[in-house]
């Protein structure tokens, strides 16, 4: 059976990718971690089986902030998805990362605090190993095919991501750079975690949106123009990382494999005894460790 490529859209990609599946079906899951965003689409996008969820759901009602990201990730495990594309807009933290660029990113600081970033809460002691937050082969894949879009693709960026739903004030923005953040948004946390916790690999495809609050803005451009102007590169960033995962799903490179460290990322991360864990959690642990 072929595998089934788990997307994950963000703002720009979600709605326009929604409308470029085949055989699309419906999907209702429940989980222990409440509802997802939205029903999960079934279907198939460049000859490969994809299970898709818009991540802010129907009609963006959903801020960064309470996005329901754990009951994303395990419905999409609970499909039998092992290898998730995620998307997501961002503001560009340097002068090298322009609009309108994509960015493959590799590294993360995370600031949010008000999100549930674990599937074991009240189950079991588990520590994942994070040292790099992003599945290299996923990446790597990516990239070979980076050449089919015409928009500059950079390889990895370091990821600053903030609770919102509010933008960054300037003093913010100017600290982030400092720390050496190249990127700033808010949807990337806990998302990786919970893949990592899920043994799925995971790639983050960044859309560059705008410069981000340290960079100051022209006064006399008034903020209609402004929004228009993001909206554009938005758009465009969102066009070119569409080709790029469909030029990746045609590729037919296989992904998901015993070889991969995100596939083993709970063997030793669970330090708490078998006979601790309640037997209740047994089917959560079994969809989590397939």
């Amino acid at each position: 059976m072929s595998e089934i490529i788990g997307l994950i859209g963000g703002s720009g990609l979600g709605d326009e990718l929604e409308k470029r599946l085949g055989r699309v079906r419906q999907v209702k899951i429940n989980t222990p971690f409440g509802q997802p965003s939205d029903k999960i689409l079934t279907g198939t996008f460049a000859g490969r089986k994809v299970a898709f969820i818009n991540r802010h759901g129907k009609g963006h009602r959903y801020n960064p902030s309470v996005v329901p990201y754990a009951a994303n990730i395990y419905a999409l495990k609970k499909l039998g998805v092992k290898s998730v594309i995620a998307s997501g807009a961002v503001g560009s933290l340097t002068q090298k990362i322009k609009p309108k660029d994509i960015v493959l990113v590799d590294q993360v600081i995370d600031k949010t605090f008000k999100r549930v970033n674990t599937f074991f809460d009240g189950i079991a002691a588990v520590h994942c190993e994070m040292a790099h937050p992003y599945c290299g082969r996923l990446r790597k894949a990516l990239l070979k095919v980076a050449d089919k879009v015409k928009t500059k693709v950079h390889s990895k960026a370091l990821y600053v991501c903030m609770d919102g739903p509010q933008f960054s004030t300037r003093g913010e923005s100017l600290v982030h750079r400092k720390w050496g953040g190249q990127l700033i948004g808010m949807t990337a946390m806990p998302e990786a975690k919970l893949a990592r916790e899920a043994q799925m690999c995971f790639a983050l495809v960044a859309l560059i949106s705008d410069y981000d609050s340290w960079q100051v803005k022209n006064h006399k451009t008034d903020a209609q123009t402004l929004l228009a102007e993001i909206i554009g590169n938005l758009n465009s960033a969102t066009e070119n990382a569409i080709k790029l995962i469909e030029a990746f799903l045609r590729s037919k490179q296989t992904l998901c494999d015993e070889d991969c460290p995100c596939r083993k990322s709970l063997q030793l991360a669970v330090w708490t005894p078998e006979k601790y864990i309640s037997p209740k959690y047994a089917q959560i642990l079994k969809i989590l460790r397939s």
